[in-house]
Parts: structure tokens; C-alpha cells; sequence
């Protein structure tokens, strides 16, 4: 009841589920969608890689493939559910699914963009800090 379709959860991924009040921020549902997409773009640029939304539905994409899924439900206008970023996520944990019921799209990883493994201590500083930034 989140929006969008099957996902993967898993090693590597940093999983937020941020809950807000989206009365007393004073913004609706698809005003935080947007938020959640701006902090995710904001970290991904400070790792230098170029990520964009896409009209194939919530997320965050670098080229055609998708790095970071967005699922989120409010009830009362508050939120639940959240994103699911690959990080140094083991990708072939997708192979078994239509991730996000999109075809003819792949999944990827910061740490594939990048060829490195990342500290997940520091993108979780990253993520915080971008959070911080959209919800004073």
C-alpha cells in the first residue's frame, strides 16, 4: 500500500523510512516525494555521480538505470514507508524480479558507479545532512 510495485531490501542498501507530519510541514504527499528525491540527487552529486527523476514513476536514476526506489504512503498525513537506496548493494538479488514493475530498465549501485565500496557510515552522514536541509 505504499505505491509502486515489487522491491528488494536487502545488504548494502541504505533504507530510510522517514515519518512526517505533512500538516505540519505544510506540504502534500507528492511535495515530500520530491523532497525524498532532491536529498537523494543532493548525496549522489557529493559522490559526483549525475542521477536524475524520471517520468517512469518515483526514484532517483543514473542513465536508464534505477539507484534508488521511492515507496511512500500517508495515512492521517503521516508518512510511512520511504527509499531504498543501493549503496554497495549486491545487484543480483534483482535478476528474480521486475523491480518497481518497470521493464526494460536496470538496477544500479553507487558502489557500481563508482568502483569502490562505500563507507555507509558517511552516506548515512550524507543522507542525514541532505534531510536536514528539506525538513528544518
Amino acid at each position: 500500500n505504499r505505491g509502486g510495485e515489487v522491491t528488494f531490501h536487502g545488504h548494502g542498501q541504505w533504507v530510510g523510512y522517514p515519518i512526517f507530519d505533512l500538516e505540519q510541514h505544510g506540504i502534500g504527499l507528492k511535495h515530500h516525494i520530491e523532497r525524498l528525491e532532491e536529498a537523494i540527487i543532493f548525496v549522489l552529486s557529493h559522490y559526483g555521480i549525475n542521477s536524475h527523476r524520471s517520468d517512469k514513476g518515483a526514484g532517483i536514476w543514473v542513465g536508464n538505470a534505477k539507484i534508488c526506489a521511492i515507496g511512500v504512503r500517508a495515512s492521517r498525513y503521516v508518512t510511512m514507508h520511504g527509499f531504498a537506496l543501493n549503496v554497495n548493494t549486491d545487484l543480483s538479488y534483482y535478476n528474480a524480479i521486475v523491480p518497481c514493475g518497470i521493464r526494460n530498465a536496470s538496477v544500479t549501485s553507487m558502489q557500481d558507479q563508482l568502483g569502490q565500496e562505500l563507507d555507509m557510515l558517511e552516506v548515512s552522514q550524507w543522507i542525514i545532512h541532505a534531510m536536514d536541509k528539506l525538513y528544518p
